[in-house]
C-alpha cells in the first residue's frame, strides 16, 4: 500500500500537479502517511517540507494586520573557521532551503535556495515543541494552567491509571517522565514511527492511545529521555486548559500581537482534530526569526511581559545534562553554557537566540538524515561562524 501512494505521489509530483491532498485518500490513514514521512527520499523532503500544511490537515494561525518591522542591517558574513567553507555551499551540501540572522531586531542575513522564498512556509518539526512550551508559559501567567506541580491527571482525565497519572508539568517540560520511550527516527518500529499509525480509538488523539499504554522505566522526574508524543501530550493539555486549538492559541497570544507577517499553519491529529504540540508548525523564514526575537524581547509585547516568570526563569536554563558538554535541556528548549538556547527540529530547522550577541539565527532545510553527529557538528560551525562574523562586524544597537 505504501509504495501504491509513493507512486502516486511520484506522478502527481511529475506532472506538476497535486489534485488531492494525500490525507484524502481513504487509506492508509493519515497517522500512518505522517509516520512515513520520517522515510521520503530526499526529492520527496525537499517538494514537500513547504507543503505539509497541504498535505495533511491543518489548522490557520492567523496573523494580524500590524507587522513586527525587520529593518536591513549592515551585511554580516558567517566566517568558517577553515576558512574554505562559504554560505552557498553550507546550504548546498545540507540541503539548507534558507537562512537568516538577526542582531538588534535587524536583518543582516537573508538567503534563500532555489525554489523557495520570503512567501513560503516550511515545516519546522520540533522546533514547535518549544513553541508549544512557549504557550503553556502563557496559559501559566494566564492562569489557565495553575502551576508547574500540576499533575497530568488533572487536565487529562484518561491518563488516571496509567504509567503519567501523577508526572507533573514540570516533568513533563523537561521531558523526565519516566516512562519508556524509543525515539530512534531510522527504525520503522521505534516508538516515535508508530505513534500514529495504530487505529482511532473512542475519537481521542493517536498520542493518549499509545502512551497510555507504556510502561514505566524510571521514577518519574530521575531520566531525561528525549520524547515527542510527551510533547503531543502537552499541547493536548494546553488545549484543554485554554479550551482552543494551539492554532488559534499561538494566533492569539504571539502571532497577532507580535506583529507576524504571514499565516502560519499548524497539523493536526485526525482522530480528534486537535493539533500536535510535538511538531507540525509550518511559518515563514522572516516570521521564525521573529520567534525568536520574540524570546530575545524577553517573551514581551509592547514592554508587558506575556509569559509566566516560572516559565521563563527555567525554560532557556539546563534543567537536564544532555551527554554533551555545555549543552543541556530547558523547558523544550536546547541550552548553551554561554546563555544561548534553540528550538532545534529534524532534517536542519533551527531557531538560535544567543543573548550576549542580540542575535537571532534561523535556518531551515531538509538535511539528508533526520539528525547525525556530522551534521549536528555542521550546524554547530555554522552558528560559530555567524557568531565570529558578527564579532568582527559589530553593529552598536539601535
Amino acid at each position: 500500500m505504501r509504495l501504491n501512494i509513493c507512486l502516486r505521489w511520484l506522478c502527481m509530483a511529475s506532472c506538476g500537479a497535486f489534485a488531492l491532498p494525500l490525507w484524502a485518500s481513504q487509506s492508509p490513514s493519515v497517522g500512518q502517511q505522517r509516520e512515513d514521512v520520517l522515510f521520503w527520499s530526499q526529492a520527496e523532503h525537499t517538494a514537500r517540507f513547504p507543503r505539509m500544511y497541504e498535505i495533511f490537515p491543518a489548522d490557520r494561525v492567523a496573523h494580524g494586520t500590524q507587522v513586527h518591522a525587520l529593518p536591513q542591517g549592515t551585511a554580516l558574513l558567517p566566517q568558517w573557521k577553515d576558512g574554505v567553507t562559504t554560505l552557498d555551499g553550507y546550504m548546498t551540501a545540507h540541503h539548507l532551503a534558507g537562512v537568516m540572522v538577526l542582531q538588534h531586531g535587524r536583518i543582516r542575513l537573508q538567503r534563500y535556495a532555489a525554489g523557495f522564498d520570503a512567501g513560503k512556509r516550511w515545516t519546522s518539526f520540533s522546533v514547535a515543541k518549544s513553541v508549544t512550551s512557549t504557550l503553556l508559559g502563557i496559559a501559566l501567567r494566564r492562569g489557565d494552567i495553575h502551576g508547574m506541580d500540576d499533575t497530568l491527571d488533572t487536565y487529562v482525565p484518561q491518563f488516571r491509571d496509567t504509567a503519567y497519572a501523577k508526572v507533573t508539568v514540570e516533568q513533563l517540560l523537561t521531558m523526565t517522565s519516566g516512562v519508556r520511550w524509543n525515539e530512534d527516527y531510522a527504525d520503522p518500529h521505534s516508538d516515535v514511527a508508530q505513534m500514529y499509525r495504530s487505529a482511532c480509538e473512542h475519537g481521542q488523539p493517536h498520542v493518549i492511545s499509545y502512551l497510555a499504554k507504556l510502561p514505566r522505566e524510571y521514577p518519574a522526574g530521575t531520566h531525561w529521555n528525549y520524547n515527542t508524543a510527551e510533547t503531543d501530550l502537552l499541547g493536548i493539555l494546553v488545549q484543554r486548559a485554554t479550551k482552543k486549538s494551539l492554532a488559534e492559541y499561538l494566533s492569539q497570544t504571539i502571532w497577532q500581537p507580535y506583529g507576524m507577517a504571514s499565516d502560519a499553519y499548524w497539523l493536526k491529529d485526525d482522530c480528534d482534530g486537535s493539533d500536535t504540540g510535538g511538531s507540525g508548525l509550518s511559518a515563514t523564514l522572516a516570521d521564525y526569526a521573529r520567534i525568536g526575537q520574540f524570546m530575545l524581547d524577553g517573551g514581551r509585547i509592547d514592554g508587558q511581559p506575556m509569559i509566566a516568570d516560572a516559565w521563563m526563569h527555567g525554560a532557556m536554563r539546563k534543567q537536564q545534562d544532555v551527554a554533551s558538554p555545555g549543552h543541556g535541556y530547558g523547558y523544550l528548549w536546547w541550552t548553551d553554557s554561554d546563555g544561548s538556547y534553540a528550538a532545534i527540529g529534524i532534517y536542519g530547522q533551527m531557531v538560535y537566540v544567543d543573548p550576549a550577541r542580540q542575535l537571532v539565527i534561523v535556518q531551515v532545510g531538509a538535511w539528508p538524515q533526520a539528525t547525525s553527529k556530522a551534521l549536528v557538528a555542521s550546524r554547530r560551525a555554522f552558528i560559530e561562524a555567524v557568531q565570529r562574523g558578527a564579532d568582527t562586524t559589530q553593529v552598536p544597537s539601535p
